[in-house]
């Protein structure tokens, strides 16, 4: 009885307990996929009106539906199905496109320069305005009809690999357009040759994604900034080799030499298989892992390792596919 009261006493001058501390449930956002709806303007003109026949039939070129399967099929792989693009309209052009001075190519001034009779017309590059205007282009990126352009070329048709509008555009491989601001929104331009193949889509493309995330990571130094690392190869990062460039890779002594059977140390499999939680998975690498020197081979092996993580860093997105299809999201 006096051991009950004891305890009842200790009871009622004892301090309330504590709470138990609420935690937090730890959130990660996951990968967003990237949706672009692609208008494809494609200038192929006839060379010969009596018969039809258009600049890529006559030179027996690519056509361009395989040319857009192809590498529309090869990004939505790489990104593991995290950029996705479908074309929202195709049109076909009878004609060559005009020159920054006004200058247009006819089919016997064309094929006299292709056969080295006469020089290019100087100067080269395209009236990117002429485009703009005539398609109605910064309208229907401003109604969210359209996200970017693909424009189909042959060579010495004037266009860069990719270049990008819109309001605060940045270097994307070529200088911003100007007075592109009433689109309400970045966009890209990119330009493909029908005359080249699916492998040199990708070269275009890497270039734009490469200027694309230097830009992201602008603002980002040293360990922070996780592009440096990804890009580093061996030859400017001794012993240090990531995934390389779109014109080096890992091992590569010059540019485009991707076919470099030289054995080197990369950390390439940790970007592919660890990323963001590196584990230091560093192994011997040459060539053979990238297709021994076939461009579409490497430049597919090159985007299959840009990150697609869930979660971001330092507020930049751990799926960097979603700043190099829509260049909007980059904080400038």
């Amino acid at each position: 009885m006096f051991t009950r009261f004891i305890e009842f006493l200790l009871n009622l001058f004892r301090p309330a307990p504590k709470p138990e501390p609420v935690v937090e449930p730890i959130f990660i956002e996951p990968a967003q996929v990237t949706y672009s709806k692609v208008l494809a303007i494609v200038y192929d003109p006839i060379m010969d009106q009596s018969n039809g026949i258009t600049l890529s039939q006559k030179m027996n070129w690519h056509n361009v539906d395989d040319l857009i399967e192809g590498f529309s099929k090869d990004i939505t792989e790489t990104s593991k199905g995290l950029a996705q693009y479908q074309i929202v309209q195709r049109i076909d052009v009878n004609e060559f496109p005009e020159k920054k001075d006004g200058f247009r190519y006819t089919p016997q001034t064309f094929m006299d320069v292709w056969n080295r009779v006469t020089p290019p017309h100087i100067p080269q590059e395209v009236n990117y305005n002429a485009i703009l205007n005539k398609f109605n282009i910064l309208q229907r990126v401003a109604n969210n009809e359209i996200d970017e352009v693909w424009v189909f070329g042959f060579p010495h048709a004037g266009f860069y690999e990719s270049t990008m509008g819109g309001p605060d555009a940045f270097w994307c491989n070529a200088p911003p357009l100007t007075n592109t601001t009433a689109s309400k929104q970045r966009f890209v331009v990119m330009g493909f040759s029908y005359e080249r193949f699916i492998g040199e889509m990708h070269e275009a493309f890497g270039h734009r994604a490469e200027s694309i995330m230097e830009k992201t990571f602008s603002k980002l130094s040293d360990d922070k900034n996780l592009w440096k690392r990804f890009t580093r190869y061996d030859k400017t990062s001794p012993g240090k080799a990531a995934c390389g460039n779109i014109h080096f890779a890992p091992n590569s002594q010059t540019d485009y030499d991707w076919g470099n059977t030289t054995p080197v140390q990369s950390e390439c499999f940790d970007w592919l298989l660890n990323f963001p939680n590196f584990k230091g998975d560093i192994r011997t690498v040459d060539s053979s892992l990238w297709g021994s020197g076939e461009i579409r081979a490497h430049h597919k092996w090159w985007l299959n390792h840009i990150p697609t993580a869930a979660g971001r860093q330092n507020n930049i997105h751990n799926n960097w596919w979603q700043y190099i299809i829509n260049p909007s999201k980059v904080i400038v």
